[in-house]
């Protein structure tokens, strides 16, 4: 996904912005980078402006200039809609944080809703949904859902594979334009504004919750992880993907600023809140910018009385 482009609400610093944006297409970025700083000086508490002069400077390489346009985005905007923090721990100017700035996503996704189906599908290939309600399918091919969660729910994609062998499906995300575009489609019971990262599921009584696409713009799973477990009926099933991270941190953010999850983390994380994996499949989720994207599509249980574990 691009960054977020917030408006700087001055026409004549944007069109000095679109200058710049030509030089950079253009293949000069010496010289985007002096015009985009002409703009600043027109608009000089432009966030986005910032966001964009950091990138700019970060394709000269000068890592420190772009340091500094990100700290000036991030001070200008501490509730970061930008995803200016997630720039700086990238270049090592910050630690990485357990989770991304809830602002950040919930901007990114709301700017994304309307075309949020055409893009991911028609253009990246997305597959995450078809691949978990495959996995679901071979594991539990005749079980009819009484209860479903879906967390982080979009635009209504997984509802979209799962509805017809579901009683009611109960629908989680943080951004409300992409809530609206799921309540369109008339597959959710209910659907619900929330954070992942402080989701609170106490109450549910769920035979399977599903997570697509979604633990990349979340960070440590620690705590979604244990409110499943509270959710989770005996016997009730999780399903979920990640992106594959190989090495040997728990989880990695990545120069895309989402997060991929090594197998070992979800393996203990899994085992913490009593639940144990059925499957763990390496799969392409989707591509970006031309190149797949590794991941895992996991579904667990919560306990081994079905026989299946």
């Amino acid at each position: 996904m691009k960054p977020v482009n917030l408006s700087s609400g001055n026409l004549h610093a944007e069109r000095r912005a679109d200058y710049a944006e030509l030089m950079l297409r253009e293949g000069d970025a010496q010289a985007a980078a002096e015009i985009m700083r002409d703009a600043l000086e027109i608009a000089p508490t432009w966030v986005g402006g910032w966001f964009r002069l950091g990138e700019i400077y970060e394709k000269l390489e000068k890592i420190e200039e772009a340091s500094a346009a990100w700290r000036e985005a991030l001070k200008l905007d501490p509730q970061d809609h930008a995803g200016a923090r997630l720039k700086l721990e990238l270049i090592g100017a910050r630690p990485i944080a357990d989770t991304p700035p809830t602002a950040f996503v919930e901007t990114l996704f709301d700017q994304y809703a309307a075309r949020f189906d055409t893009a991911l599908v028609g253009k990246l290939g997305y597959q995450v949904p078809e691949l978990i309600a495959q996995a679901i399918a071979d594991i539990a091919p005749a079980t009819i859902f009484q209860h479903v969660l879906d967390l982080g729910c979009g635009t209504g994609l997984m509802a979209e594979h799962l509805h017809k062998r579901c009683g009611s499906i109960d629908g989680f995300d943080l951004s409300l334009a992409m809530l609206k575009k799921a309540k369109v489609k008339g597959l959710y019971s209910k659907l619900v504004k929330a954070d992942l990262n402080s989701i609170d599921l106490e109450g549910h009584s769920a035979d399977l919750v599903t997570a697509a696409d979604v633990f990349v713009y979340v960070g440590s799973l620690d705590h979604v992880f244990a409110q499943v477990a509270v959710a989770l009926a005996p016997d009730a099933f999780f399903a979920f993907s990640v992106e594959h991270h190989q090495g040997e941190e728990d989880f990695d953010l990545r120069p895309s600023r989402r997060y991929a999850h090594s197998p070992a983390y979800i393996k203990r994380l899994l085992a913490e809140n009593g639940m144990k994996p059925l499957r763990i499949d390496a799969d392409r989720l989707r591509y970006d910018r031309n190149e797949p994207v590794a991941g895992l599509i996991v579904v667990a249980t919560k306990s081994d009385k079905n026989g299946l574990a």
